[in-house]
């Protein structure tokens, strides 16, 4: 059975079972009066979604907006294959983003080069999106779908092709990976952590606490993450962001500063085991010990992160 959550204000979240891992990803589905979809995750978890559409129930032929925050594949991957079977549906994209869905190639070539071999499993078909069915949209635009109005904001950090979605009607915010990762596992174990998303290759730590100072600026009662869930507690993921950023780069750079500034394995598992301790230390200080699901989603979450802050301090040579 699908795993389904109702969020309260016409909001449902769906768990797409992204690398076959439960509260990874997620698609948020916003029964307004124009049926609305945030976020697809990869083609392989398209099937959760069409499945927890149909139990909600949803028919696809009603569902007109389809928004991607950004257009990495594990956000934006599946949309073109979710939108075969949404014949009345439009893909809303960040300006930048726009002709990576038109044309994945790009997309295709960068995902390999990190994934080798795993890509097929992870993230194939990627289907290009036509012209026509493709709606940028700039900082500040908004859409109404019937009652209440979702504008959207750019918030660059995690990627230039990134923006955040302001809904009127929940008062919340759908932020992608702009501000972080939540672990709804630890979240129910009493322990609110959400960590940055510092993926390659156009990780910025000043856009990502520009943008979130844009988010917070707007008030919201509620954050929706990418990864994973929503919380009610923003105050909480901004202070968290503030806290983990400075960790996560000054860890980075003192690794890679140490070790002559060159890229190599070594200096990504010294990188990725220095900032592991700290959230090992963190969460011993407030009780909690990590358990096995939470802990495969932190160490992948890491490996990536890894990789974007020594892209990063590559281009500063």
């Amino acid at each position: 059975m699908e795993k389904i959550q109702d969020l309260g204000n016409e909001i449902s979240l769906i768990d797409l079972m992204d690398l076959g891992l439960s509260e990874r990803t997620g698609a948020y589905v916003i029964q307004a009066e124009e049926l609305t979809i945030v976020e697809t995750s990869a083609s392989p978890s398209i099937p959760y979604l069409l499945n927890g559409l149909k139990a909600l129930p949803i028919q696809l032929e009603d569902i007109k907006h389809i928004i991607v925050t950004h257009v990495h594949l594990d956000h934006a991957g599946g949309a073109g294959l979710l939108l075969q079977k949404c014949p009345n549906a439009k893909v809303y994209v960040h300006p930048r983003g726009r002709r990576h869905l038109a044309d994945p190639s790009k997309l295709i070539l960068g995902a390999k080069a990190v994934y080798g071999e795993q890509f097929d499993q992870l993230f194939d078909p990627i289907v290009p999106i036509p012209e026509d069915k493709l709606i940028e949209m700039e900082d500040g635009s908004s859409i109404n779908i019937g009652g209440r109005t979702l504008t959207f904001i750019d918030t660059p950090g995690h990627a230039k092709h990134h923006f955040s979605i302001h809904d009127s009607g929940s008062k919340g915010v759908f932020t992608g990976d702009t501000i972080g990762v939540l672990y709804p596992q630890l979240v129910r174990k009493g322990v609110h952590i959400s960590l940055p998303s510092t993926s390659p290759n156009q990780f910025s730590p000043d856009d990502m606490l520009a943008s979130a100072k844009k988010i917070e600026s707007l008030n919201p009662e509620r954050i929706y993450f990418g990864h994973y869930g929503m919380s009610a507690n923003p105050a909480k993921v901004f202070e968290q962001l503030r806290y983990w950023l400075p960790i996560f780069t000054e860890v980075s750079e003192k690794v890679w500063k140490d070790h002559g500034g060159t890229a190599s394995e070594e200096v990504h598992k010294k990188i990725k085991t220095a900032i592991m301790e700290k959230i090992l230390a963190y969460l011993e200080e407030q009780g909690v010990k990590l358990e096995h699901d939470v802990l495969e989603i932190i160490q992948l979450d890491l490996n990536v992160c890894t990789m974007g802050m020594m892209d990063r301090l590559s281009k500063q040579i």
